[in-house]
């Protein structure tokens, strides 16, 4: 946008291949748009996972993805992370591993308010909102509206034959010319004439 740097696309600025951005998913700060990277949080290389977003999403400033890197073991004596310092504990973890969730995805047309915190291994619907300030603890349904501390579902974008429709329909992934024709309907609450054209 003319005159404003504090948005991006955010695919464009990505640096990390262990995230990996869709097309048109921006991004906006108050400070400076490179500070993404810095908000995801514990994304070791040694840990393997990866955090994964969809098209069209819209984030807001001081977003912050937990990522697996973050987990200690919880059921030993110790959770005190001894191999990662090397030396004579370099060994400490052989035969054991740290605890992961897996990948934390976000679907497609997912807007997340400002300071919202996403934990590892969460999976975020396609279409859901997640409101600003919420910890989002567990995976999110599509087309759902969460917040709080810790994320529940307060309601549902549309009733659940309408958001199944919504999900296979995709829009997301249809070529640009295709959205570009059908924009006055997917900015407008006429679902039953989008899903009839498509």
């Amino acid at each position: 946008m003319a005159n404003y740097d504090r948005l991006c696309f955010l695919k464009n600025i990505i640096t990390n291949p262990n995230i990996v951005v869709g097309d048109y998913t921006y991004y906006d700060d108050f400070e400076d748009v490179h500070n993404f990277e810095k908000n995801v949080k514990y994304l070791f290389d040694f840990v393997g996972d990866k955090l994964i977003i969809g098209n069209f999403c819209m984030i807001a400033s001081d977003v912050t993805f937990i990522m697996n890197g973050a987990n200690h073991l919880s059921a030993a004596v110790s959770s005190y992370p001894f191999a990662i310092f090397g030396g004579s504990w370099a060994h400490a973890m052989e035969g054991r591993s740290y605890p992961t969730k897996g990948n934390t995805e976000i679907g497609n047309d997912v807007w997340i308010g400002h300071k919202v915190t996403i934990m590892p291994g969460v999976k975020v619907g396609d279409g859901a909102i997640l409101a600003t300030g919420s910890m989002v603890t567990k995976d999110v349904p599509p087309y759902a509206i969460v917040g709080g501390n810790p994320a529940d579902v307060l309601k549902y974008r549309y009733d659940e034959k309408t958001r199944d429709k919504l999900v296979k329909l995709q829009w997301w992934n249809w070529p640009i010319e295709k959205i570009t024709e059908h924009v006055d309907l997917l900015t407008s609450d006429k679902i039953d004439e989008l899903l009839k054209d498509n």
